[in-house]
């Protein structure tokens, strides 16, 4: 668990008032320190076999170029490229040429030895051209975790691909010299386009920085409310799920939304938001996982057992093709409710930002009255010193008996755990002057 995530739930159970305005200032600064938007773009293209009519993705443009480097970091390079490739194109080699191809846009994450992440966002379309054609990929890999703003760059990379290839280059560089702008702020790119003169274009961040990768739309035009729920009653458990559509799109952007659900904590396993066909056995590990599939390998993934398989397909006559079948009963019937009721208010929300405040705030509550109340029960023996967590005390001073029974198992989680782990490393310096403003029973 991040710091930030940490604090977050400690703001909302303990923070006195004036501070949270002091720490967005301070927030600001720190997202906004010399950061690039992005560490490459890449144009992926499908080259046909000289022996046969299968295509190959293949790697035909890269800016900037990565010039000098060592052997070893050489070697980790072409492995990160060659990822790339498979994750722009995970339906393998079985293409053919097309003459008509929707452009969709999807995002990846592509995780290191040492655990750290990078993102890949990805467009593909049918470049320009005459006659059958297959489509190519482009593919910006970022530290940064922004996917609206992300498409918004597409979309100018796309309208200067039309143009001509070498009208990308120059718009990136501008990009690329820019520095990220911080939560609800703007940058300003300036490019110039043949026939239409200098354009500025405007890409602005979200205020709430945790929820600018996420679009939670598309998670509950896929599912109800009662179906998110049981989605996110056996993801919080931690176990394994499996996500079933058609569009790239829809897969890297559900499970991205359901991921974000357990604000604030953090998914700590395998997470493939589209998994590679060559990479489909990834189904047959036996530890959580979140993974998005094509539907045109479900009957690759149906005859496992003890997972979650949920069909997001617009002609699915029930979502849970493959279930364990407890999922209803996970969460306390009580917070249930009060969940679906605050769900039920983002009919009046608008799109976007509002939309994503609306349900990550009825989620946020649930763990704000199941284990909000976490900080009483870290006890430190020295000041300047780190604490240590007294758990059996800790859930068994919880009533009704549902929810300790529900708290009971997920403090046994990875992703609590290592939140735990975060709390108990700070000095009980930074909490003092904090006041629970929260009961521990949840009635």
């Amino acid at each position: 668990m991040c710091e930030a995530s940490s604090h977050r739930l400690n703001r909302v159970l303990t923070e006195p008032p004036g501070l949270e305005a002091a720490e967005n200032t301070t927030r600001q600064h720190r997202y906004a320190s010399g950061q690039y938007f992005f560490e490459y773009l890449v144009v992926v293209s499908l080259k046909k076999a000289k022996d046969s009519n299968t295509y190959e993705p293949q790697i035909t443009y890269q800016f900037p170029k990565r010039d000098g480097m060592a052997r070893s970091q050489k070697e980790e390079e072409e492995k990160t490229l060659k990822a790339i490739t498979l994750f722009c194109f995970p339906e393998g080699i079985n293409w053919a040429p097309l003459t008509e191809y929707h452009s969709e846009t999807f995002s990846f994450v592509l995780t290191e030895i040492d655990g750290s992440r990078r993102n890949g966002y990805c467009r593909r379309l049918l470049p320009g051209g005459r006659g059958a054609r297959p489509p190519e990929a482009y593919c910006i890999i970022s530290t940064l975790a922004c996917f609206g703003l992300f498409s918004k760059i597409f979309d100018e990379v796309e309208k200067r691909r039309q143009i001509s290839m070498a009208m990308i280059y120059p718009f990136m560089q501008k990009l690329r010299e820019a520095q990220f702008p911080a939560p609800g702020n703007t940058v300003e790119i300036k490019s110039f386009i043949p026939e239409s003169g200098t354009e500025i274009i405007s890409l602005t961040r979200p205020l709430d920085s945790w929820l600018e990768h996420v679009n939670f739309a598309t998670l509950f035009s896929c599912l109800t409310d009662q179906q998110v729920l049981l989605v996110f009653a056996a993801a919080v458990l931690e176990r394994r799920i499996i996500f079933i559509a058609d569009e790239l799109g829809t897969l890297s952007q559900v499970i991205h939304a359901v991921a974000a659900l357990l604000y604030p904590f953090t998914w700590q396993h395998t997470f493939i938001s589209i998994v590679p066909e060559i990479l489909i056995d990834v189904v047959m590990a036996p530890t959580p996982y979140l993974l998005g599939v094509q539907k045109r390998l479900l009957d690759q993934v149906t005859d496992q057992t003890d997972l979650l398989v949920v069909d997001l397909s617009e002609d699915k006559k029930d979502p849970f093709i493959v279930s364990i079948g407890d999922e209803g009963t996970i969460l306390p019937p009580k917070l249930q409710a009060e969940i679906l009721v605050a769900l039920s208010t983002r009919q009046n929300a608008s799109v976007g930002e509002e939309l994503n405040r609306v349900v990550s705030e009825a989620f946020l509550q649930f763990f704000v009255k199941t284990v909000g109340h976490y900080a009483s029960y870290v006890k430190y023996a020295r000041a300047g010193e780190g604490g240590v967590f007294d758990k059996r005390s800790f859930y068994k001073a919880i009533e009704p008996k549902v929810t300790r029974h529900f708290v009971k198992k997920f403090i046994q989680t990875q992703m609590f755990d290592l939140f735990i782990q975060e709390v108990e490393q700070q000095p009980r310096s930074m909490r003092e002057g904090h006041v629970c403003k929260h009961t521990v029973c949840v009635c």
